[in-house]
């Protein structure tokens, strides 16, 4: 995702490393909120809270900034499209995180990039893979699918479900990804690109809600209540805004490697938190996938 590029830099100084340290390490910590607030919050309900805060948050944010969102600019159509993949996105999260462990969706949420690096060279042909790109490709599959396979048992708590639930997660971030890149998306506001996605959701998610049955409880422990209140404030809100505040001043390659670390700090937050199992076939499968991704993103030799 872009935002206004302006000032670009050519490396990572320390307030970008910081605040990507911070995004990854909370996005790690953030399926393991969701996962133990399913108890008490049923998913779409608990989305909904969320995004509906994030807009407002968004919104006043833009207030007080003078930042238009709803001027003229061509976008509403690609917007509006983005918008759509990121609720699909989030309801596979929420619904996902039913059937499987927080650690083990993280993991398969993060293929993204890989799916990104598959789907752009479609419309942007100045990016078609070679050698050790395809390489990449192959060690990101053979990861999934060594890390799936332990889903397909069905006697332990992770399931097939929730694993393809989980993929299918990280392949609708990246084709989110796709239309910003493909689309005038990329020309816009950060604050305007992050409101057509909170704000399509905040939309479609009572919906969902109401279409499953859930039941909307209105009365919070105080655990779910802070655990709303990070989700969106800092989730929602605050880490997407710095995210693509940082894609539009610093080179996109340099900071793609960060999200690697969300997957780890997922394991451990899952693990000491929820007391999920780390398999080593989990491992196995996290490390491939980064190295292909890695592998992915390499620049090209000039």
């Amino acid at each position: 995702m872009n935002g206004t590029m302006t000032a670009r830099k050519t490396n990572l100084d320390t307030l970008a490393i910081s605040l990507l340290l911070g995004c990854c390490l909370f996005w790690g910590l953030q399926q393991v909120l969701i996962k133990a607030t399913l108890a008490e919050i049923p998913p779409m309900f608990q989305a909904s809270l969320r995004l509906w805060g994030a807009t407002a948050l968004l919104w006043l944010w833009c207030l007080a900034r003078g930042v238009p969102l709803f001027s003229r600019d061509g976008s509403l159509k690609s917007g509006l499209l983005a918008g759509g993949l990121f609720a699909a996105e989030f309801a596979a999260i929420y619904l996902g995180l039913q059937h499987t462990t927080a650690s083990r969706l993280t993991v398969f949420l993060y293929t993204s990039p890989f799916w990104v690096a598959v789907l752009v060279p479609l419309w942007v042909k100045s990016e078609k893979l070679r050698g050790l790109q395809w390489l990449g490709l192959l060690c990101a599959f053979a990861g999934v699918v060594f890390a799936l396979r332990e889903g397909l048992s069905g006697s332990g708590a992770p399931t097939l479900r929730g694993d393809v639930l989980g993929l299918a997660a990280g392949m609708l971030w990246g084709l989110t990804t796709v239309v910003i890149r493909a689309t005038g998306l990329a020309k816009i506001s950060a604050e305007k690109l992050l409101f057509y996605q909170l704000a399509v959701s905040a939309a479609a998610f009572p919906l969902l809600s109401l279409a499953l049955g859930e039941a909307w409880v209105w009365h919070f422990s105080p655990f779910a209540a802070t655990s709303l209140f990070l989700q969106t404030a800092v989730g929602a809100f605050a880490s997407y805004l710095a995210w693509m505040w940082m894609l539009g001043r610093y080179p996109a390659t340099k900071i793609s490697v960060f999200v690697f670390l969300t997957p780890l700090f997922a394991l451990l937050f899952g693990a000491l938190w929820l007391d999920e199992s780390v398999t080593p076939g989990l491992l196995a499968g996290l490390s491939a996938v980064a190295v292909g991704i890695v592998l992915v993103n390499r620049r090209r030799a000039t």
